[in-house]
């Protein structure tokens, strides 16, 4: 069995950049492309993905007010901010309110972002394995309550 692509929502406002994105990744990701955040929102109505790719400096909407809009409906994803600029500030919001995983400088180098995101996807499937750990744990946990309230009532 093939192992399963790991899907990625690249948003940004410039189109040569959604491009040139999916052009150096479709082979080796599944992409899909967003011209900013208002469309990536309706993007993520209709699909799953494991990480967020998303530039700061966007009109309507910046990276951050997307990934802190994002973070409500879509916490597991993993996210990441591109920008061009070294706006400090834009980058203390994204971790603090975007929680972002990593933050890249553009423009991008495609090792430093292919590594960025083989390392975003472990982290991904480790949040996923706990996630369902503690699933079970509650379920283990609920099942453990009942046995012992039908010992004491018995």
């Amino acid at each position: 069995m093939e192992p399963q692509k790991i899907r990625i929502l690249f948003v940004d406002d410039e189109e040569h950049n959604l491009i040139s994105f999916k052009a150096t990744f479709r082979t080796k990701y599944k992409i899909d492309t967003a011209i900013g955040g208002p469309e990536a929102i309706e993007i993520l109505k209709k699909k799953e993905f494991d990480i967020i790719i998303t530039d700061q400096r966007m009109p309507k909407m910046t990276g951050v007010e997307f990934l802190e809009q994002v973070i409500q409906t879509h916490p597991d994803p993993i996210r990441i901010l591109l920008t061009g600029y070294t706006d400090m500030a834009a980058v203390i919001d994204a971790i603090n309110k975007g929680k972002i995983f990593h933050y890249l400088t553009k423009p991008w180098n495609e090792d430093e972002l292919d590594n960025t995101i083989q390392k975003a996807y472990q982290l991904y499937l480790e949040k996923k394995k706990m996630k369902e750990e503690n699933q079970l744990l509650s379920i283990t946990n609920e099942q453990l309550e009942f046995l012992l309230r039908q010992k004491l009532l018995s």
